[in-house]
């Protein structure tokens, strides 16, 4: 498993497995979500099953699944709502990490500037910068 951090205590990862609970546990994360559908893994590594080995770590899981078409305002609301409680390192995972760096960016939309969500996920990795018009428009209705 790798985790990549995209900002303060926001990590992406690819795809995660029940086995690497204890290890993001060890690296202090109280959060997990999942981005990924579970239509496009097996049972084995479905929400479900990570939710209860999170659980069991003493880890609080958040199901939001983005398919590959894209996020809803929704799930981008939901994860505001997720990263505006208190809570310790958040790791949200995905097939590479791409959508959950997305969504992040979409959740960040008005709370920092635009510059700053497209740079810090370029650091970590993940180019959105044809994204700008979507988040500057999401900023400018949350203002």
């Amino acid at each position: 498993m790798t985790m990549i951090n995209v900002s303060g205590d926001f990590n992406v990862s690819p795809q995660i497995s029940v086995e690497d609970i204890p290890a993001l546990k060890a690296a202090g994360i109280t959060l997990v979500i999942c981005n990924r559908p579970d239509a496009e893994v097996p049972p084995s590594h479905q929400a479900e099953a990570i939710r209860e080995a999170a659980i069991a770590e003493g880890m609080s899981f958040a199901y939001l699944p983005v398919t590959p078409q894209g996020a809803t305002m929704e799930t981008v609301t939901e994860l505001s709502q997720l990263l505006g409680a208190p809570h310790g390192p958040v790791l949200a995972y995905c097939r590479s990490g791409t959508r959950s760096t997305t969504l992040w960016a979409l959740a960040e939309a008005g709370r920092r500037d635009t510059d700053e969500i497209i740079t810090q996920a370029n650091e970590a990795g993940y180019d959105l910068g044809g994204m700008r018009p979507t988040i500057e428009a999401l900023a400018a209705q949350r203002r």
